[in-house]
């Protein structure tokens, strides 16, 4: 194997937990993505406007950012963790199967935000019990995590496209004249955000002809093995109510010796333990109560606050982008086909899920500091450039197949690099994966006004502008990181830093 064997033998030892949260951030993945290019269908199965429709969207990306802040809240125990990771996954299914039987929109919404809260809970949890398995080592298995985030994103705007409508799938007379209209309207309802559809006048009333059904049930069989998977976990772990027994699972040859070592060495690990099961890794609202504050340095709160500002802008830039690519394209002085445009937000993701895939082993073998540096300036880099060639239609498609590699491996690695600097005690991932849920939204928001205000070219300005800031608050997280005080010299055998305690002990912590 590429890694070597210290940490071949913690991922054979963590196998069955380590696959289980890679599979339910493949749920995370099948369910963000499927919205954009399903909404039309949605609106005539719900026979709603336009206007009315795109609120579903708001009301899932409230919703994840909502579970994103409460998903730390389910931390406090391992079997909480996998309890909450169960009903997520499994609500996820369950979402799939419903919607085609939601035929008013206010129901479809609730379902959505439904959907949001599993997938926060998702995204925080699975990044934390990563964390804290792999420590120093979850560099390379956050980047896995996040291939299949986008893996997932990619797979189900393909297994709706077949049954996608091609005319107006409610038939009333004015079904000729938005027939027309549906091609462009649907290409510009790209993942995370609907474009201005205000201008479009769609049928409201009439027969519904739609086969979208066929799409939410496939993906909703699908994702069913996911939460199969994590009650196999609960089940192993011995933390199903109906089939826990007294009894704990026999201890192999080795865990057994390590049982019987001397008590020092067992007072150690426990020392070790203790303050990391207590330290970190909160919710958001436990983050903020005043009493994990005393006698924290002020580079303690810097180390938080800059790593959520960066992916507060790289994750923004994530959904400004794929959101308004395509609106970017077809407008002047571009003036791409439709058609042509529409490939821009698929080559984006395409190139995200394929930087995460390299992504994997490259972040054996370099440290996460610096694939943040070179994210954070490749995005700049990149983002000058498409302002340099803005009237070349060759280099927008090099251009956003460079800006997906780039941005695509910037939430591990700036998780796996933050959580390094507070020795896993902190509230890194909770503060982070909220800081990135908030750029999302906000910047979408933001973008989107000063577009339509400003013109399309202040997309690439934005841009610009967003890619500066994540590198500016990139560079106070590395002045903060070198003023952060390092644990003491004698404490370094008790630190969390050390992960030979966890290597010599084998055992997947509860």
């Amino acid at each position: 194997m590429w890694w070597d064997e210290r940490v071949s033998a913690r991922f054979r030892r963590n196998l069955q937990p380590t696959l289980t949260y890679w599979s339910v951030f493949f749920s995370f993945g099948l369910c963000i993505a499927f919205l954009g290019p399903t909404l039309l269908d949605l609106r005539c199965q719900t026979q709603s406007s336009l206007s009315q429709i795109t609120w579903v969207f708001f009301s899932q990306q409230f919703c994840l950012l909502l579970g994103s802040c409460l998903g730390g809240v389910f931390k406090r125990t391992l079997a909480q963790s996998l309890f909450a990771l169960f009903a997520s996954s499994l609500a996820i299914s369950l979402v799939f199967a419903i919607i085609p039987l939601c035929h008013n929109v206010v129901v479809l919404a609730v379902v959505m935000a439904v959907a949001g809260l599993a997938m926060g809970c998702i995204d925080t949890i699975s990044n934390m019990q990563l964390v804290k398995i792999y420590q120093k080592d979850s560099a390379i298995f956050l980047q896995a995590l996040h291939f299949f985030v986008g893996f997932g994103a990619l797979l189900s705007p393909l297994i709706a496209d077949p049954f996608l409508s091609d005319t107006n799938c409610i038939l009333s007379n004015a079904t000729a004249n938005a027939s027309s209209n549906l091609p462009h309207i649907r290409k510009s309802l790209v993942p995370h955000h609907p474009g201005n559809l205000s201008h479009y006048d769609l049928p409201m009333k009439g027969m519904v002809v739609t086969r979208v059904s066929y799409a939410f049930w496939i993906m909703a069989l699908i994702n069913l093995p996911v939460p199969i998977a994590v009650f196999f976990l609960l089940y192993k772990e011995r933390m199903v109510p109906c089939f826990n027994s007294s009894s704990h699972p026999l201890l192999s040859a080795d865990e057994l010796a390590m049982e019987t070592r001397p008590t020092v060495k067992d007072d150690l690990a426990t020392s070790v333990q203790r303050p990391h099961a207590a330290g970190g890794h909160d919710d958001l609202f436990s983050c903020c109560q005043s009493k994990n504050f005393r006698g924290a340095s002020y580079t303690y709160f810097a180390v938080h606050i800059t790593g959520a500002l960066v992916l507060f802008m790289t994750d923004g830039i994530v959904g400004e982008y794929s959101g308004f690519i395509y609106s970017y394209a077809v407008e002047e002085p571009l003036s791409v086909v439709h058609k042509v445009a529409g490939y821009l937000p698929s080559l984006f993701w395409g190139f995200i899920t394929l930087g995460r895939l390299i992504s994997i082993p490259v972040s054996y073998r370099m440290k996460p500091a610096t694939m943040v540096f070179i994210n954070v300036v490749g995005v700049l880099i990149t983002f000058l450039l498409l302002l340099i060639f803005s009237y070349s239609v060759v280099f927008l498609f090099v251009g956003t197949a460079s800006l997906g590699l780039f941005l695509s491996s910037t939430f591990p690695s700036m998780l796996a690099y933050t959580e390094d600097i507070l020795q896993y005690k902190g509230c890194a991932t909770t503060v982070l994966v909220t800081g990135a849920g908030i750029g999302e939204m906000v910047l979408q928001l933001l973008v989107g006004s000063i577009i339509h205000d400003q013109g399309s070219y202040s997309f690439l300005v934005c841009g610009m502008i967003f890619g500066g800031l994540a590198f500016t608050f990139y560079a106070f997280l590395l002045f903060f990181h070198r003023m952060y005080p390092k644990p003491p010299s004698d404490m370094d055998v008790a630190s969390p830093d050390k992960p030979a305690v966890m290597d010599d002990t084998g055992q997947y912590q509860r």
